[in-house]
C-alpha cells in the first residue's frame, strides 16, 4: 500500500483510462469451430468473456486482477484472473444458456482505490435492433460469431502521486522525452513533436485508434464519427415526424372549432 503521509492525493485533478469488456460467442461447427472431446452434448456454443485494453494495449499497469463471477450451475464459478503484463484478463467456457456475468475489478496498490463491480449479459445468439441487423450478425463471414462489447472509461480522481507517476509514464512517445526531466531542449536539438503513429495508441495513454482497423478492433473515432451521423440523421427523421404530428393535430384542433361552432348554431 501506498504510504499516504508522503504520497498525497493530486487535487482537482481526473485520470481516465479506456477499455473494453464483453464477451464472443461461437456456435460448434463442423467446419468452423469443432466441438472438443469431452464437451457435454447439450453445449451448444464456446464463449470468452474478457477486459483489456482499447486496441489490446496494456492495461496491467493499473489494472492487477479480475474477477469473473458466472452462473452458479457453472463448476467453480467464480474466477480470479491474475494480471499478466502485455495480456488480457480473459477466460474461456462453454455452454447453451445465456446470463448476466459479474466482473469485478481490482486496481494496483499503489492506487488505494476499492473494487469497482460491472456487469455483462452473456450472448450466444444474433441480437440487434432490427432483424436485418440480426441476419447479418447470424450470416457474417466469421461464421455466426456473436460479440457483445462494451467501452467503458476508468476514471481515476484526485489519485495519489505514486500513482499519478505509473498512470502517466510512457503516455508520450520515447522521442518526445528528449531534454531530461526539464523537458528543455538542448542545443541543435530540433523539437519533437509530440504525436502518435498513424491509427496508433500510445502506451499508458486515454487515446483510442484513430481509424477503424477491422472487427477485432471496432472502437476509434471513425467509428464515433459514423454513430455521431446515424445520430444526426436519426434526429432529422425524428424532427420530421414531430413536425408532421404537430400539423396534423393542428389540422384536428381546427377541424373540432368547426363541429363545434356547427353544434352551437343547430
Amino acid at each position: 500500500m501506498a504510504d499516504k503521509k508522503s504520497n498525497k492525493r493530486i487535487k482537482s485533478l481526473s485520470i481516465h483510462r479506456p477499455f473494453i469488456y464483453g464477451t464472443t460467442a461461437r456456435p460448434f461447427d463442423p467446419l468452423r469451430n469443432p466441438k472438443p472431446p469431452g464437451i457435454p452434448d447439450d453445449h451448444t456454443h464456446s464463449w470468452e468473456v474478457f477486459v483489456k485494453g482499447v486496441d489490446d494495449t496494456d492495461i496491467t499497469y493499473w489494472l492487477r486482477r479480475v474477477q469473473f463471477k458466472l452462473h452458479e450451475s457453472i463448476p467453480n464459478h467464480v474466477r480470479i484472473v491474475d494480471a499478466v503484463p502485455g495480456k488480457p484478463f480473459s477466460l474461456k467456457e462453454t455452454g447453451w444458456g445465456e446470463f448476466e456475468i459479474t466482473i469485478r475489478l481490482y486496481y494496483v496498490s499503489e492506487s488505494n482505490e476499492k473494487p469497482q463491480t460491472l456487469y455483462h449479459h452473456l450472448r450466444l445468439h444474433p441480437y440487434g435492433r432490427t432483424e436485418e441487423e440480426k441476419e447479418e450478425m447470424k450470416n457474417g463471414p466469421d461464421g455466426g460469431v456473436v460479440k457483445s462489447w462494451n467501452y467503458d472509461e476508468q476514471i481515476f480522481n484526485e489519485p495519489y502521486e505514486s500513482f499519478y507517476e505509473i498512470l502517466t509514464s510512457g503516455a508520450m512517445p520515447a522521442s518526445s522525452m528528449k531534454g531530461g526531466k526539464g523537458g528543455g531542449k538542448q542545443k541543435g536539438e530540433k523539437e519533437v513533436k509530440m504525436e502518435r503513429s498513424e491509427g496508433g495508441v500510445l502506451a499508458r495513454s486515454a487515446m483510442i485508434p484513430l481509424t477503424n482497423r477491422g472487427p477485432e478492433y471496432p472502437f476509434s473515432r471513425e467509428t464515433e464519427q459514423c454513430e455521431i451521423e446515424k445520430l444526426k440523421k436519426a434526429l432529422v427523421k425524428v424532427e420530421e415526424m414531430t413536425r408532421r404530428t404537430k400539423e396534423e393535430m393542428e389540422k384536428k384542433e381546427k377541424r373540432l372549432k368547426e363541429l363545434k361552432a356547427e353544434g352551437a348554431k343547430a
